[in-house]
């Protein structure tokens, strides 16, 4: 267990204490105008003693990008008081705070954004099973700004970096899927032209990283490796993906998965644990973090021999908020939510967790 619990170093030179991250978990628990509610914060400091940085809950960079009720936003300089809050937070108990960055896409919700209007990278089925238009170029122009506006915000808040949420279906990924983008501009068409978006997504969020921080400011990007859809992504399109982002000014790479253990399933090659054969790929040009279902002591270790050089920690930070400390202590830890005991999690999401049993164990 030693390993994940000695500091490492990230490629742009900023060490973190220990190789835990807390991964992004979406709370609902805003206020009514997207600030970050007392409870959040709360929730966050909690849970920022132990790990080596905090990647919050995806934040909204434009109006047409929110898909959760309760969700914070970073669309407007209105909220880089707000986003400071959650900064402050998490760096009383000594994390990193990396703010995570998105736009929903055909996942928002309809009737929290303007007019409705749902958008995709081209005409789809939204969410709600009604239409996600297509975006125009200069919609997707404003939408690539966004990012870096709103990286610039994370930065006068006082974050250490931002991750870009290219994972769980949402507009980034859509951009990258066969199955969402049929566009036949230069922002569709061959798997190389599905990656112009993200592409330029990070070009902006650089831009404003070379314009208003230093080198230190960390700047990650989260992918889902594969999609069941005959035209949605494969394994073999995400090592494509990753080869070239392993080459792009990241300081590091974070796979999005419900549990370590997962095997290729769309792949040419041999069916081996996805992050082994994303590791391979990447040959240690930039970090990868892993992460799914890591609740013991156990399961990091086993989670150890994919390779992955960080372990980020989801779930057992909600049943456990000082899961790291313990685990370094040598204590034992839950690994099944104790409901009788005050886990500082807002009421919403609990809410939330309790409507999909089984998603964290031993909540009823």
């Amino acid at each position: 267990m030693t390993t994940y619990l000695t500091p490492f170093t990230l490629k742009n030179g900023v060490k973190l204490r220990n190789r835990y991250v807390m991964a992004p978990m979406t709370t609902y628990s805003a206020n009514a105008d997207d600030t970050v509610s007392d409870a959040e914060i709360t929730y966050y400091r909690e849970r920022s003693y132990g790990v080596g940085a905090v990647i919050t809950a995806c934040a909204y960079v434009i109006p047409s990008g929110k898909g959760f009720p309760g969700q914070i936003s970073a669309h407007s300089d209105d909220y880089v008081a707000s986003l400071k809050r959650i900064a402050d937070a998490i760096h009383d108990g000594g994390a990193k705070a990396i703010l995570q960055i998105y736009h929903g896409g055909r996942q928002a919700v309809r009737e929290l954004v303007p007019n409705g209007d749902i958008v995709s990278a081209s005409e789809t089925v939204a969410a709600d099973g009604g239409v996600a238009r297509a975006l125009t170029t200069e919609e997707i122009e404003e939408i690539i700004e966004a990012f870096g506006e709103t990286t610039r915000r994370a930065i006068e808040a006082g974050f250490d970096g931002v991750e870009i949420h290219g994972a769980n279906t949402y507009l980034i990924q859509q951009f990258f899927s066969g199955f969402t983008n049929k566009r036949t501009d230069r922002f569709g068409g061959s798997v190389e032209k599905r990656m112009t978006f993200p592409l330029e997504v990070i070009a902006a969020v650089n831009r404003a990283k070379a314009q208003y921080a230093d080198d230190e400011f960390i700047v990650g990007y989260r992918f889902s490796p594969e999609e069941p859809e005959e035209d949605g992504i494969t394994l073999d399109e995400t090592v494509q993906l990753v080869d070239r982002l392993a080459d792009e000014a990241l300081d590091y790479l974070h796979i999005s998965l419900g549990d370590f253990r997962a095997e290729a399933r769309r792949y040419s090659g041999e069916k081996d644990n996805r992050i082994k054969i994303l590791k391979q790929v990447i040959n240690d040009r930039v970090p990868f973090i892993g992460v799914g279902s890591i609740y013991s002591p156990e399961d990091a270790k086993e989670a150890m021999t994919t390779g992955a050089d960080l372990l980020a920690l989801g779930r057992e930070l909600l049943i456990e908020p000082h899961w790291v400390e313990k685990v370094a202590a040598g204590e034992e830890v839950i690994t099944e939510m104790d409901m009788s005991r005050d886990n500082v999690i807002p009421a919403p999401l609990m809410e939330k967790m309790k409507a999909n049993i089984g998603w964290v164990p031993g909540v009823k």
